[in-house]
This record gives structure tokens, C-alpha cells and sequence, in this order.
């Protein structure tokens, strides 16, 4: 098992959890069960994916997590876009907001990469 904690693509995502919670705080009361609610639910999907992979004991279920983990952050990457075009998020938010998740996104994709890598896949090296 791996600790989910020495990770910098969950301590990003948490971050990120935590952004999305305060920022939705002051969308439309009539978002609260549309995108507000969406949003949260990715948000909470990317790090929770993170700890669910690193507490798997196979390598590929960890690389599995991990992509659904990417794909939970792309996915509140449009939410936001949208959210954003409907006029819920200020320019000081979006900016913090949007690059935060560029930098989670490109660890994460890190990540996947240096997992996908064919020297991670072998399981013993040659003596």
C-alpha cells in the first residue's frame, strides 16, 4: 500500500476540495442542487480516487484510480468553465481557482505518465 499523503497530486487535489466547497458557497441558492452539487461531487471524486488507488495493493488498480481521478478533475475543469461563463465565479477566484487546477492537472498527468512507464510495469530487473 502507498500513503496517499507524500503525494503532491492529492495534497493539489485536496486543495482543490477545499476551493470548490468555499467558492460554490456563493453560487445561485437555485444551483444547489445542479451545479454546485456536480462540482463538489468531482471536486470530493479526485483526491478520494487518489486515496481509494494508493490503498490498493496491484499496481494497474493504482494506475486505474489514478486515471479516474484525472478524468473526476477534467470533468470539474468544464464544470467550472461553465460556471464561470454563467458568471458565479469573480475574476480574484478565477485565477486562483483555474490555476490551481492547471497544476493539479499537470501532476496528475505526470503521474499517470510515470506509471504508464514500461520500466514501472516490470515487476523484477534483470541482474
Amino acid at each position: 500500500m502507498r500513503d496517499h499523503t507524500k503525494l503532491r497530486a492529492f495534497e493539489l487535489a485536496d486543495e482543490i476540495a477545499i476551493l470548490t466547497y468555499r467558492e460554490t458557497r456563493k453560487f445561485p441558492k437555485d444551483e444547489i442542487y445542479g451545479l454546485t452539487s456536480q462540482m463538489r461531487r468531482s471536486a470530493v471524486s479526485v483526491p478520494s480516487n487518489i486515496v481509494e488507488g494508493c490503498a490498493r495493493e496491484s499496481h494497474t488498480e493504482f494506475l486505474r484510480f489514478i486515471e479516474i481521478a484525472f478524468a473526476s478533475l477534467r470533468e470539474l475543469r468544464y464544470q467550472f468553465g461553465l460556471s464561470r461563463r454563467l458568471g458565479y465565479f469573480d475574476e480574484n477566484s478565477f485565477t486562483g481557482y483555474d490555476s490551481k487546477l492547471v497544476e493539479t492537472e499537470k501532476v496528475l498527468g505526470s503521474l499517470i505518465r510515470s506509471l504508464r512507464s514500461p520500466n514501472r510495469l516490470q515487476t523484477k530487473q534483470p541482474k
